[in-house]
């Protein structure tokens, strides 16, 4: 699972398996609260979480979102 970026005890992270050209780009978020999937395109959004309470999923949307470019470079590189 290659973490590309941790945040506030937040690991944000690909699993090693999905670099399937049929799912979009994604990263997942985990930590001992929660567990989150955010999809990318066309914008930043939620697409499972559990765990998490709204605050802090709202801010970890918007982590992703600031980090949208970084995330989707480290997509590439590893998924190629």
């Amino acid at each position: 699972m290659p973490t590309v970026f941790r945040y506030k005890g937040v690991r944000f992270h690909f699993f090693s398996n999905e670099g399937n050209p049929r799912e979009p780009v994604h990263i997942h978020a985990s930590c001992a609260n929660g567990e989150a999937k955010f999809w990318l395109d066309p914008n930043v959004h939620v697409a499972s979480s559990a765990g998490f309470d709204r605050r802090t999923l709202s801010e970890l949307l918007l982590v992703v979102e600031g980090r949208r470019d970084e995330i989707v470079r480290a997509w590439n590189e590893y998924f190629g």
